[in-house]
Order: structure tokens, then sequence, then C-alpha cells
């Protein structure tokens, strides 16, 4: 009764955290918001002080967080870029009617500002004559999303006198963040071809896309990791014997049932907080920009190589021997829940040689999906597969005879593993190829590469290939002769893509075709442009509206859409006949002839390769940053239909095409 009764606590409480971790990562639509308006003038108080004031106008529904609100939402704060002759006075100050109440999300007291708000900064004049430039940067958020951090800028310079200063037209600048005016030396970009269509786009309707699920690919990848280490070497064994240390020390079994599921909320606890350092140290920005930077992606693929190398036998990966050393005998000198906390700090210390490569590989992934949390959620599910064998067997101590005896088992289990790493690390060697055109692994070589790889898989687990840690007399198991002839069926299966088949279920991980030699197939669907103005006056000249595709090398679904719904007869007859296909590569390194100067939301950027012009591009003129994204547009730039995203619904992309047509040919 009372193991029931426990175990009813412990899955409403599990239901009840999977509930505020779905509703927190929630998906936003695909669009750029626009909700905050501000104003910013300099205003003299005295002959020798004047006070910038920023002064916000909020669409209902939106919220502008205050000043000083560390370690929660984006605070406000007042930046200086340049200034001669007038210095800061104090810090920025928020005036108006503040709204100050508990946020659930963040867990903190939060302050902000509604429908109206302003923010001042006081200066001291130090000179005749005075210039002084910045930026004012805010967080704001609304009940279902929130915008990155937005810049405000301000520009003020004139003569100070003992005399009050006038306000001026020239020291008053209004800026409305969410829009931006290229500016740039090449002509063409002040052209309509350039100039933002978000607002006909809108009208069209939503994006047609599926909800973002990223977060659950986060958390599954992460729970797959933590089922495949509990059958490693370091984590199997050790799970009878402390089950059955916790039901023995005491001859309360109520109280050795609960000290089993601490020991398992412990192993959460450690490894969340992992995740958390993790995020800290990196913030989701720096991870997600980490997807096509060519030198984390080789160094993602050595490590992946290094981790492979490990689970083959050639080395340990351990942590220092005196880490797990301390702290056990710290936990033995201890008594209650420190104790047992302590006790799974030692199984993370001594598990880490297997442990260790399957974190490594489940971040690598996570890092490159640029989720908000990503690292958080991951080591939270990880850590929940590796817990719940140790509540489950303390719940139901009578499992434990039927858990399968340690063996070599195992250790096929941790070559298997280190197969798949070697797989999964050529993919990071790819994105990083085809970003800056090396020319080292194009899709034959990748594909050839994967061949050998699962091919050697199939042989080492029919017992043809031997690693060091591998017993010689072990026979072959059905499930491992089956796992087997998986592998081998996967090797063959991928032999015809060196002549160009398509090979959908591969789609996601290998480069696309056009990096394809010898290729004989003929159904797949290929930009004629990679350059948006020469394409667009291809169109206008032939009379054919245009189909743009704001793709990258390292998105994913980008490929699965060109293998999985361009191939599709219905649709490569349209795209191929009926449009100009342009496609533009948002992660493309190639640097542009000359660096281009542009103001996007008042601030000035650098835009430096062929990438950054594309993605720009797509910001200014669409007002989505997002891949992939299909947009319809006239040869005159003009939008006609809603835009598209990622969904592999073939019938629904023939709909999102027809539609265009129609509307360019009345």
């Amino acid at each position: 009764m009372i193991k029931h009764i426990l175990f009813s606590m412990i899955m409403r409480k599990m239901v009840f955290l999977f509930s505020l971790l779905f509703c927190f990562l929630a998906a936003v639509n695909a669009q750029i918001y626009d909700p905050v308006n501000f104003k910013t003038v300099l205003t003299p108080v005295s002959d020798t002080e004047a006070e910038i004031i920023f002064t916000a106008a909020i669409e209902p529904g939106w919220h502008v967080y205050s000043t000083d609100l560390d370690d929660g939402p984006v605070s406000a704060t007042f930046h200086i870029e340049k200034t001669d002759g007038v210095e800061p006075v104090g810090k920025l100050t928020p005036r108006g009617k503040e709204v100050k109440k508990f946020d659930e999300i963040f867990r903190m007291d939060v302050r902000y500002f509604e429908t109206k708000g302003e923010f001042v900064q006081k200066v001291k004049f130090t000179g005749p004559e005075y210039a002084i430039a910045g930026y004012l940067e805010y967080g704001a958020c609304s009940d279902e999303t929130c915008l990155p951090p937005t810049h405000v800028p301000f520009q003020f310079s004139g003569r100070a006198s003992k005399a009050a200063l006038p306000a001026t037209e020239a020291e008053t600048a209004e800026v409305k963040d969410g829009g931006g005016e290229a500016v740039a030396d090449d002509a063409v970009w002040t052209s309509d071809l350039w100039s933002p269509v978000t607002d006909e786009l809108q009208t069209f309707g939503q994006m047609a896309s599926q909800r973002d699920r990223s977060w659950l690919y986060v958390f599954l990848a992460g729970f797959a990791g933590g089922l495949l280490a509990l059958f490693t070497p370091c984590v199997w064994p050790v799970i009878p014997m402390t089950v059955s240390f916790f039901l023995k020390r005491t001859k309360d079994k109520a109280k050795g049932i609960r000290d089993a599921v601490t020991y398992g909320v412990s192993i959460i606890v450690i490894y969340v907080a992992l995740g958390v350092v993790i995020t800290l140290a990196f913030g989701p920005n720096a991870l997600n920009a980490l997807s096509t930077n060519a030198v984390f992606n080789v160094l993602f693929f050595l490590m992946l190589v290094v981790f492979a190398a490990s689970f083959f036998g050639a080395f340990d990966i351990t942590l220092p021997s005196g880490w797990s050393t301390s702290v056990d005998s710290k936990a033995g000198q201890t008594r209650g829940l420190i104790s047992i906390f302590l006790m799974a700090f030692t199984l993370a210390l001594v598990s880490f040689s297997c442990t260790g490569p399957i974190i490594g590989f489940v971040l690598v992934e996570v890092a490159t999906t640029g989720n908000l949390v990503g690292p958080v959620i991951c080591m939270f599910s990880f850590a929940l597969a590796l817990a719940l064998p140790f509540t489950l067997f303390a719940l139901f101590p009578s499992w434990l005879k039927s858990m399968p005896k340690s063996g070599g088992w195992m250790n096929v289990i941790k070559v298997t593993l280190g197969f798949l790493e070697l797989a999964f690390a050529l993919k990071f060697l790819s994105i990083a190829d085809l970003a800056y055109g090396w020319g080292i692994l194009d899709r034959e070589t990748f594909l050839a590469l994967w061949i050998v790889i699962f091919g050697l898989l199939g042989a080492y687990l029919l017992g043809k290939i031997k690693f060091p840690h591998d017993d010689d007399g072990t026979k072959v198991s059905v499930p491992r002769f089956f796992m087997a002839l998986a592998s081998l069926a996967f090797a063959v299966y991928m032999v015809p893509g060196l002549w160009g088949a398509p090979l959908k279920a591969v789609s996601a991980f290998a480069p696309h075709m056009n990096t394809q030699d010898f290729n004989l197939y003929t159904k797949e669907v290929h930009a004629r442009f990679d350059d948006y103005d020469a394409g667009m006056e291809y169109a206008r000249k032939n009379g054919k509206p245009v189909m743009l595709d704001f793709t990258g090398n390292g998105c994913a679904n980008c490929r699965k859409m060109e293998l999985a719904v361009w191939t599709d007869p219905r649709v490569s007859e349209i795209i191929n006949n009926d449009y100009v296909l342009i496609t533009l590569y948002v992660d493309n390194k190639q640097s542009l002839p000359e660096q281009i100067r542009v103001t996007e939301n008042g601030k000035e950027r650098v835009l430096r390769t062929l990438g950054d012009k594309w993605s720009y591009l797509q910001r200014i003129k669409f007002g989505a940053n997002a891949q992939p994204f299909y947009v319809l547009v006239d040869n005159g730039g003009k939008p006609l239909n809603k835009s598209y995203a990622y969904d592999e619904n073939v019938d629904r992309y023939v709909d999102f095409l027809q539609t265009g047509l129609k509307k360019y040919r009345r």
C-alpha cells in the first residue's frame, strides 16, 4: 500500500513538472513583432546638466521591463558608444507607473511598464561643445512570447552654455523598433526589389507551417541518451547493488523506498545543474551561432571521433580519481539526505567514462538547435532516464530478479555507440565543409564513409571484428543478429545514393544533392539562381513568378523538404516549369567583394558574407529569420501567397504553389 501511494505521489509530481516544461517551451509563430515605439529627446534641467529621456509607447498585451532586474528578464540599460564634452551622471532611472508582480517563469519579482513608460539618464556637460551617441537596450514580453534584447539608438550634439539649452529638432530622434532602412553603397538595395513587404505578406494570413517541436526533439534526444547510458558497463551493474543497499540498510521498507527515490531525484538535480551551467556559460544565442561556425564544427567532429575511440576501447575518458574518492568518503561520513546526494554524485563521477561521451554527443546535437534552454532540458531528460530504474526497482524489488545479468553484451552496446558517434561526427565536418565551400566532403564521399561505417558495425555485431574489451568466445545472440541485419541493410540502402538516389531516410544528415558529382537521378529540383537580384531580373525578362528559398547548409529540415517534398512529381513540375527558383543560403561564408554597411532597427550593421546579405534580405523584406522559409513573389518582389516553413505534407505544398500561381496570373 505504501509503495503504491509513493508511486502515485511521484507520478503526480512528474506530470506537474512535464506540464510546466511543455508550457514554457511552447513554440511561437515565426514572425517579427513590433510592439514598442520609442521617442528619444535631450532636455536641459540646469545650466550644466540635461536629461536624455526615452519615452515608450507600448501596444496592448505587451510590457517593457524596468531597470536592475538581476538574473531574470532583460533589464533596461543605458550604453554609451561615443562621448565628448558630456558624461553620464548616476544610473538609468525608470519614471512613470511601474507594475510590480511575481513572475512564475522567472521565479522572482519583476517590474515593468504597460501602455507607456519612461527611462531617464542624467548627463553633465564638461566642455563648451558636446557630442554623445549610444543606445538604450530593453526587453519586452507578452503573455505568449518575448522579444530578444532590442536597441534604441540615440545621437545628440551641440554647444553647451550657461544658458538653458533649447531642445531643437536636431536633438530629437524617434525610432520605431522592428523596422529598418538599408543604407548601402549598392544602389539596387534602394529599389522596390528590396523594399519591405511584411504588411502585404500578413494580409495572406499566418505562415503555413507546423508548430516548432525543437523542444520535444531536445527532450527525446536526452531521454534516449539516458536510456543508452543505463546499459553501459559503468551503470547497469550498479543498479541492483544500490537498490539492495537502500532496502537492506533499514528495517523500515518505506524509508528504504524513500531513500531510493531521493537518490533518483539527486541524479536529476546533478545533471540539470550541469545543463544550467552550460546555458549560463554560453547562452542560447552563442549555442545557436555554433551551428555553422567552421572552428566549432571541426572541434565537434574531433570530439566525437575521440569519444568513438574511447568506446572502441582505445582509452577511457575519466575524471580525476581523487574526485570520486573524496566524494565517496564524505558520503560515508555523513547521514541523511546529504549522504544520499553524495552517493548520487559519486555515481556521476565514476560512470563518466561511459556517460561522458553520450552526454557530449547529445549536448552537441542540442547546441546546434539553438533551443532557449536546450542544455537544461536535455540534461533533465537524460537524468530522468538514468534515475528511473533506481526508483522503480526500489518500488518493485521483485523486478530485480528479472534484470539481465552483467556481461559482454554491455560492451557490445558501447562499441555500437562508438560506431554511431563516428557516423554523426561526419555530419559536423560536413556542415563546416558546406558553409565554407572547402569541397572536402561531397555527397558521394559522405555516403561512402557511412556505408563503410554501418557495414563494419554489421560485421562487428556478427562477431567478425573484435575490439580490446570483447570476449573471444561470445556467441551471436538473436537480438545481436537482428541489429547486425538492420545495420547491413541500412548500408545497402545507401548504396544507390552514390549514383544520385535521394535517400530520404538520411536527407537530414547527408550533404545536399548539388554536391553530387555523378548523378543519374533526374527528378530532384535545382535552383536556377543563387543570387536574388540576378534571379529577379531573369524572372522580369521572362514574365514568370519567383519562388524564394531561404535555406542553410546546416539546416536539416531544409534537406528533408528538398528530398521528401520537392521530389514529388506534382511539386517538381510546378517549380521547374512555372516558377523561377532562387535559393539563398543564409549561412554562406563566402566573403562579399566589399563589406556593406546597413542600418537595421536604428543600429548600424556590417554585412561581410553572402550569408549575411541574404539573411538581411529575409529579415528586412519579409520580417522572418528562420529556415526553411519559402515565399512566392511576382517579378517585382510583391508576395503572392502566405509564406511556408517546414511541413512535409505534399498536398499542402502543392496548394501553396498553385495559389501563388493563380494570383500571379490574375
